[in-house]
Parts: C-alpha cells; structure tokens; sequence
C-alpha cells in the first residue's frame, strides 16, 4: 500500500514535522534535492514560480540546478515571498541567477524559446478555484512550449484534493491546468494525483518522501503486490467448494447483456470463483445456456420480460451462495424491487448491489440499509451515487448533508462516499471512476489502474464479476473490493494495449483477466 494524504493531512502533517523541530527551509531544501533527483536535467531549465511556498521549492531548486552547472532561469509571476521562499530566493540572487519578472509586463508570450525543461512552481496543493490572469496565460505557454513539463508537488491549476481542474464539474471552458510529462509529488501522494482530471494531465508521477509522518490516517493506494497478497494460493486439497458458491441475479427481456458480460464472459470463474449461477429471467435462459460450458442457469420466473418476486427462490439462492450479485440489466420493475428487499431483509451473506439494483436501491428507506442482514458492496458510478446520497424524494442521508448533485460528488468524493459507508455499518462503497474508491467509512482504498478504453458498455459489469469471485474467497470485503477494482484496471489496461482505446470491448477485459491473475 501507498500512502494517500488529504491536502489538509499533509498541512497539518508538515506543520507538525517543523513543530516537532525540522525547520520549514530544510524541508523545502529536501523538496528541492527530491525533484534535483527525479530527473536527469539537460537545460537550459525555466523554474515558473507563484508567491507560495510551491515557488520556495522551485527557488531551492534553481539553487541546486545552478550550481550543478545546469542553465536554469527563474520565471517569476508575483513579487510576493514566503518567508522560507525569501531564504532560497536570496541565495539564488546571491549566486547570480538570472531571472524573469513577468509581473512587470504582464506578458508570457514567447517567454520559454530556447528551453529544454520546464519547472512548474506555481500553485502548491493548497489552491482551489481557477487559474486567472497571468498565471493562467503562463500555464497555457507552458502547455504550447514543446517543452519537457515538471510539475512539482502537483500541477499548478489541479485541485489537490479532487483533481479537477478549475475546481469545478462541469469543467468551466476557460479553466487551465500545467499539463506535466512528469509530476514529482513531496512528502506523500494527495487525492487530487489520481482522481478527477489527473489522468489526463500527469504524464507520469513519482513520489518524493522527505521525512514528514502523517498526523491522521492516511487513504491508501492498492499496488500489485497488495494484490497478490491478497489472492491465496490454490491448495491441491481443496475442491470448488473452498473458493465459494456464488450467483448472479440479473438480466431482462430488455438487457439481457449486462448479465451476459458479468456471468458468460466468466468473469467471475476467471476471477476464481469455485461455481458460478446466473440467475436470469426464464425467457433469456435460452440465450445464455449456448454459451455457458462450465456454469450453471437458473431460469427465473418473470413478469413482462423481467424477473417476478418468489421468495421461495430467493432462499434456495440464499442458502447456497456465498455471494449473491444483484441488479446487472434486471430493470427497476415491481420484482426486481421486492426481490432486492427480501434479499436486504433475510440474506445473511455478502451481497453486491450494481446497476439498476443501485436505482431501486436509492428508492428504497434507508432503514432497510442500515438494519441489512447481508454485508453490503455498493457499486456505483458518480450519478449512480448521486441518487444514493440523495435518498428518497430528495431527503438525504442521515449524518452526512449538503449536496448530493454529481457535481458535488466530483467535487468532495472522499468526504461522501466515506461519509455514505459510515452511515451505513454493513455498507462498503466502490466509487467508480478514472480512480476507482473504495471506503467502509474508516479505511479508504484507491485503485487508479485502469484506462479510457474501458469508457465502453459492460465495463462495470465485467468488475461486478470480478467482485463477486473475490468476495466469495478473501476474507476481507473492503480489501477484496479494492483489490477486485485493481486487478479488473489491470485487465482493461492489457485489453487497451492489444486492441487500442477506441476499439477495446468490455469482453476483451475479461479475456484480458488470466494474464493479469498470472502475472500476480
């Protein structure tokens, strides 16, 4: 696991670290060496540096690049100094570097001709809102230099703790970010390096540490070999039994493929499970049983295309699954509704609720997800979520407040989706996105593998089959479901480098699935 700090716990996390006697200047002449470090510096280098301590580090910098012989010159967009920026910034006089006041002209065009490198020390993880004025015509220089771009901490324009750009979703149209080959990230990772628009404007990213403990829990990153940890090996004694008996609840007349992907591309036997059902809707049977060589189909009794309430059923498919996955396609009838309520109410197992389970789900009272028998994964997307947390007929949910529109979700995901599970004891939540969160209210895992390929139908399916296979073997959910969201990016992620992000399919995803349980 990788440390992931809130912009707030890295605050309160350096304010300790000088309270406790290392001084500010020193921790940002170990930021400076850290960035000296992380690349291999040709020059002439242009060090871009705003009024805070984000420019104190790029003043440390160009110390440490002028006095390695490096050509380097500092940018500067704002006379204003910090005070252990005013420490670096002296020496930098001192030592006879050149630099650029663009503050007295008010102009950056053209200002990086002849450059090699570009330092962005503009805005620190702290900024919110949008860059204006000068830094933001300096930000779009930067982006049209053809420069090598190094952001550090965090590009300048990029929130910190959501990764948006501007600070907002929708995206205002003149919002700007520094679009970085490299973003060298100090003392830990920050949300904001992962979620929201990050991906889209860090090249790559490594990260620096230089002696600062957290002062509260840290988020985590899931690695590879958090993966591979978690997966046990397969015994020799052993049989299908020990890796779990688990069913798919989903499909309709109308959607018949959404259970397809998540049973019949075996998603869920590719991702381990000992025996897999798929529990669909009589009329589809058919459809499915062609293809299905090593599972099971169980028809269910349906009404208009789409499965009709029996409790008898549901408790032959409770009494025998480990794991039940509901909702894939099943529509939002009167059955699927009550089934998914009986489940909630007499289940004693794990259950995933996904897709158009999440929309009934989010009709429902919430007393029927805080009093639920099974442990409970909710799946959903960012609007999906949304209707979560707006309850029924707009009520909200208890304990947590505000807005619940997709833009305040894209705006606060850790404090909502952290704040949903925590209201909620049964409750893990998986937040889809570019990265993937993963919380049961007190431990909150990210999971950033994965790739704009899998923006294609059927992609949140296939992880509903990875989910319930993992769920049904590893002991612990909130982990299973972090590492399940990791190893379905990693799958996509081979499946966009054969076949391209325009042309990848959710079903090229799970033919992707041995390869990445091989490599781990």
């Amino acid at each position: 696991m990788i440390r992931v700090l809130s912009v707030e716990n890295m605050r309160k996390s350096d304010a300790a670290a000088i309270a406790a006697g290392t001084p500010g200047r020193e921790l940002m002449g170990r930021a400076a060496g850290a960035v000296f470090d992380a690349y291999r510096w040709k020059g002439p280098a242009a060090i871009v540096c705003g009024s805070g301590n984000n420019a104190g580090d790029g003043y440390a910098l160009a110390l440490l690049l002028h006095e390695a012989g490096i050509v380097c010159t500092l940018v500067r967009l704002s006379e204003k100094l910090s005070q252990d920026g005013r420490f670096f910034y002296e020496k930098c006089v001192s030592a006879g570097v050149p630099e650029i006041r663009l503050w007295e002209s008010g102009r950056a065009e053209g200002i990086f001709k002849g450059c090699s490198e570009i330092v962005d020390c503009i805005f620190g993880t702290g900024f919110k809102g949008a860059a204006r004025g000068l830094a933001a015509e300096v930000i779009k220089e930067i982006n049209s230099s053809g420069c090598f771009v190094i952001s550090v901490d965090i590009n300048s324009g990029l929130n910190g703790d959501n990764g948006l750009i501007g600070g907002t979703y929708p995206q205002m149209d003149d919002a700007v970010c520094v679009r970085s080959d490299l973003t060298v990230s100090i003392g830990d990772y920050k949300p904001g390096h992962f979620l929201g628009s990050a991906k889209d404007v860090i090249g790559s990213r490594i990260n620096c540490d230089i002696g600062i403990e957290p002062a509260d829990p840290p988020m985590w990153l899931v690695t590879d070999g958090d993966a591979s940890a978690a997966i046990p090996p397969r015994l020799n004694l052993s049989n299908k039994g020990t890796y779990g008996y688990v069913t798919l609840i989903g499909g309709s007349a109308r959607y018949s493929g959404a259970i397809r992907l998540a049973h019949l591309s075996q998603a869920a036997l590719r991702s381990g499970a000992g025996v897999a059902t798929a529990a669909v809707p009589s009329s589809i049977a058919p459809l499915i049983t062609s293809h299905v060589l090593e599972s099971t189909i169980l028809p269910l009794p349906e009404e208009d295309g789409e499965i009709a309430f029996c409790p008898e059923i549901l408790g032959e498919i409770a009494g025998r699954s480990s794991v039940i996955c509901f909702g894939m396609g099943i529509g939002t009838g009167s059955g699927a509704d009550r089934s998914l309520a009986w489940l909630l109410e007499h289940y004693s197992g794990r259950l995933i609720v996904d897709a158009d389970g999440l929309t009934l789900l989010s009709r429902m009272p919430a007393k029927l997800v805080a009093n639920a028998a099974p442990q409970l994964l909710l799946t959903p997307h960012v609007k999906e979520f949304s209707r979560l947390l707006g309850g029924i007929d707009g009520a909200g949910v208890p304990g947590i407040g505000g807005d619940s529109s997709v833009s305040a979700v894209y705006a606060q995901p850790v404090r909502l989706a952290s704040g949903y599970a925590a209201a909620f004891p049964k409750v893990t939540l998986l937040l889809k996105g570019p990265t993937t969160l993963v919380t049961d209210g007190e431990r909150i895992y990210l999971t950033d593998a994965g790739c704009a390929g899998m923006a294609t139908a059927g992609s949140g399916d296939v992880l509903s089959g990875v989910l319930t296979a993992l769920l049904s073997y590893i002991d612990d959910l909130t982990l299973a479901a972090a590492v399940g969201a990791h190893i379905n990016g990693r799958a996509g992620e081979a499946a966009q480098r054969c076949f391209g992000a325009v042309s990848m399919t959710a079903g090229d995803t799970v033919a992707a699935l041995p390869e990445v349980f091989k490599a781990l």
